[in-house]
């Protein structure tokens, strides 16, 4: 009976919840790198009661908040199958920042929030590198009411990727002093791989600590029995502690009669003890220089709670004030929702064996495209996130394939595509074989070590691989203004030769490389090429209305990104009338849904449209009109409700056969999402 009214309850949900400041495509939850990554998809939170969270790639992971209101229990969050005797509470609105996801609903004679904080503190390393997120559940009265509550919740092995019998894991619990630690193991299994994504050598932890002075109680056991004792009791004092299939680790947090709001917080992990796989040695999360296990990272987050929980609202604060001033309300909106997502794809390690924090890398996987590690091409679009918030994190990321490149491992005379096919592990590609695109990653290298240097002023970075950045530079006056055939970021176009997407790339990459090393021959070159693709239409059409994809082909046309990083840099490669005429040509080739890629596809990129909208407000080029088109086209995909996947920065622009203009293709959760800050960036360097 109730599966046939579920339709009828959502419907009349649907007409009351309120979402701040829209609704996305997935809420973020648990988002602290790329194994605690944890959703819940936008389409379903009109029924959070019954909605489990959801990895990135849409398994579903058991995670449940219970509350019991006098007798009567409710399903706050999580629990597909409500049980005898639960109701489902109802939802009155649902809010994302920065950093939390918020969510608001009535249960009888109770009010509740909860809300999921993932801290994002980029200049705390110790808490940036934490491998654990927050729920805080908040109980006040509704109305006059005074109410007696419990609140429960319960995870369970989904989160290391077992979903059969419990023989293929072990658990534990710690108690140190008055923190609870839960923890569940896979055994039998390798470091450094993953099902399905899923870590498999990790430890799920779920840490719970008492309110106040009121009573904590907790079991494991088999998640309906779990339960019901919660709902027939209000704790779980006197519930088994024996693990079997399908059970749970459960608290119950007595929160007393309730007058006046009152809240409960733990603190859900995912511990990889090592994290990665670096050049033939184990390196592990920053945060282990100060814990090495579930017991002392539950006490060290929970401690640190209220002012992981300050800093994120002053942040969130900030963030919508400065992104408001730079594009309007919508392209707030985008960026609080992909600030998460992008620090959620790196991991901040030190090594294993020394746990070192002088030696600092930053690893980045390539999530849902092919999993590699440090990709430069998914590095390129994300440091106008890093420009703004954490400029040494360009540097963070940066130096392990500057390390790798330095060891000569790497036979070639251009930078590596990845330095690993499979994260986390970061073993190169000694044999020479990695994916072909060795302009691309010349140009991204030298333009992001310029960016690195002129958001920090540091020149030593650049002066320890001063030799390779010298090869590289080398590289591109020999080969760049006419690219061999190849692939380039813009993939669609395939392996192709002359791509001016490459050559104006080449250009701007050459003079940053004069500026760093104070060569201006290399500068006086790269802008002789700008001057030969743009002045002398070596680049653009007949009628120099736009640049064209591929030289000499005047009909071909695409979203010339690269031009941002010249604009954002000063670096004056190109003429401000260059951008302009790119600017203007983009209302022309506009589809319904928003600017394609490039003459050859009917779908966009939200990375690239938003270094489109950067470039169109440089100087000289006051085009609001182009800035806002590409703002409210990406707002549009992410509040159009077609969607229900973590950010996808690649939408459908134009209706193709089954493929609607709106919807998401193909990639979802990536960290090319911190290019949404371009915006932003222009503004300067290091704003937080």
């Amino acid at each position: 009976m109730l599966l046939s009214l579920l339709p009828l309850l959502v419907q009349l949900v649907q007409c009351t919840a309120i979402f701040v400041p829209v609704q996305p495509p997935s809420y973020p939850l648990a988002v602290r790198n790329p194994y605690l990554n944890a959703w819940v998809p936008g389409d379903q939170v009109y029924n959070l009661p019954y909605t489990s969270a959801q990895f990135w790639n849409g398994v579903n992971l058991t995670w449940s908040v219970i509350a019991r209101v006098n007798e009567q229990s409710y399903s706050l969050f999580g629990v597909p199958s409500l049980g005898p005797g639960v109701q489902a509470a109802v939802l009155e609105k649902a809010e994302y920042t920065a950093t939390h996801s918020t969510f608001f609903l009535t249960a009888g004679e109770a009010f509740f929030v909860l809300d999921f904080l993932s801290p994002i503190s980029p200049a705390n390393l110790t808490r940036q590198s934490t491998s654990y997120s927050y729920l805080t559940v908040s109980a006040s009265p509704n109305g006059g009411a005074r109410p007696k509550v419990s609140v429960y919740t319960d995870m369970d092995n989904t989160w290391i990727g077992q979903f059969s019998t419990a023989v293929q894991l072990s658990w534990d619990w710690k108690l140190s002093a008055d923190t609870s630690a839960f923890s569940v193991t896979p055994q039998g299994v390798d470091d450094f791989t993953e099902v399905n994504d899923i870590a498999q050598w990790g430890t799920a932890v779920y840490c719970g600590r008492p309110t106040g002075s009121m009573p904590l109680s907790l079991a494991v056991g088999e998640v309906n029995h779990i339960r019901a004792d919660h709902a027939a009791n209000g704790t779980l004092e006197g519930s088994s502690w024996d693990w079997v299939a399908n059970s749970v680790m459960a608290y119950s947090q007595d929160m007393g009669t309730v007058t006046a709001p009152i809240n409960t917080t733990f603190a859900i992990g995912y511990l990889r003890t090592p994290a990665l796989y670096y050049d033939y040695q184990e390196r592990s999360t920053y945060f282990e220089a100060a814990c090495r296990d579930e017991g002392c990272g539950c006490t060290a987050v929970l401690d640190d709670f209220a002012a992981a929980d300050a800093e994120a609202r002053t942040l969130d604060a900030e963030l919508t004030s400065r992104a408001t001033a730079a594009g309007g309300s919508k392209y707030s909106d985008i960026v609080t929702l992909s600030a998460r997502q992008a620090f959620g794809a790196m991991d901040i390690t030190i090594p294993s064996l020394t746990l070192d924090t002088s030696n600092v890398m930053a690893f980045v996987k390539e999530i849902s495209s092919d999993g590699n590690v440090n990709t430069i091409d998914v590095i390129y679009p994300m440091p106008p996130m890093l420009y703004v918030m954490a400029p040494n994190y360009i540097r963070m990321l940066l130096e392990p394939n500057m390390e790798y490149l330095a060891t000569g491992a790497w036979p070639d005379n251009f930078p590596v595509h990845d330095i690993g096919s499979n994260y986390p592990n970061a073993t190169g590609h000694n044999d020479g074989k990695a994916e072909y695109m060795p302009a691309e990653t010349t140009g991204d290298l030298l333009t992001l070590a310029c960016m690195y240097a002129s958001a920090t002023g540091d020149n030593y970075w650049f002066s320890r691989f001063a030799s390779l950045f010298q090869t590289y530079a080398d590289y591109l006056v020999a080969h760049g203004l006419h690219a061999a055939p190849q692939m380039s970021s813009d993939d669609s176009l395939g392996v192709i030769a002359n791509q001016t997407g490459l050559g104006i790339k080449s250009a701007i990459a050459l003079n940053a490389y004069g500026v760093m090393s104070g060569q201006s021959n290399y500068s006086d070159l790269g802008r002789a090429w700008a001057k030969t693709i743009y002045n002398d239409q070596l680049g653009t059409d007949a009628k120099q209305t736009h640049f064209t994809c591929i030289y000499g082909e005047d009909n071909s046309w695409g979203l010339q990104y690269n031009l941002f990083q010249d604009a954002l840099l000063d670096l004056q490669t190109f003429p401000t009338e260059a951008y302009a005429m790119q600017t203007k040509y983009y209302r022309s080739v506009r589809m319904k849904a928003g600017l394609p890629l490039n003459s050859l596809v009917d779908w966009g990129k939200t990375d690239w449209m938003s270094f489109g909208a950067a470039t169109a407000m440089a100087s000289g080029v006051a085009n609001e009109g182009v800035r806002d088109m590409f703002v409210n086209d990406i707002h549009a995909f992410i509040s159009n409700g077609q969607n229900a996947v973590p950010f996808s920065d690649k939408f459908h622009v134009q209706q193709n056969g089954s493929f609607d203009a709106g919807k998401w293709d193909q990639y979802r959760n990536r960290p090319v999402v911190g290019g949404h800050f371009a915006l932003l960036a222009m503004g300067g360097a290091g704003q937080f």
